[in-house]
C-alpha cells in the first residue's frame, strides 16, 4: 500500500493507494496525526506493516505543519524500512520541508 501525506495546510491530505482522506487537523496535527493515519489504515483493513512506500508533499506551506508531517513520515520510513519519496517523485533518505521562504521564527523574549 502506498501512503501520500500533505500537511502543508490546516487541512491534511492523506491518500492510501487510491482512497483520499481530508482532515481539518488545525491545531491537533501534532497530537493526532499518527492516530489519524492508523484509523485510516484500519478503515482499509490494513496496518502499518502493509505500507510499502511513503510520499510526502514537502512544501511550500505551513512551517509547523510541514515540520510535523516531515517528522512523522521520516520516522515511519525509518522504522518500517520502506522507501520514501518527495513531491517530485525522487527517492530520498529524508524529506526536508521546503517552506518557500525563510522561516519566520520569533526570537526568545529572554
Amino acid at each position: 500500500m502506498k501512503l501520500y501525506l500533505d500537511t502543508s495546510t490546516a487541512q491534511t491530505v492523506l491518500r492510501l493507494d487510491d482512497k483520499e482522506y481530508l482532515w481539518d487537523s488545525g491545531r491537533t496535527l501534532a497530537r493526532d496525526l499518527l492516530k489519524y493515519i492508523h484509523d485510516c489504515l484500519a478503515e482499509q483493513g490494513a496496518d502499518w506493516t502493509d505500507l510499502m512506500e511513503l510520499h510526502f508533499f514537502a512544501g511550500p506551506g505551513s512551517f509547523t505543519g510541514l515540520r510535523i508531517g516531515a517528522t512523522v513520515i521520516n520516522t515511519l520510513a525509518d522504522q518500517l524500512k520502506i522507501p520514501l519519496y518527495n513531491q517530485r517523485g525522487e527517492k530520498v533518505e529524508l524529506v526536508m520541508p521546503e517552506y518557500g521562504r525563510p522561516a519566520n521564527i520569533t526570537p526568545p523574549r529572554k
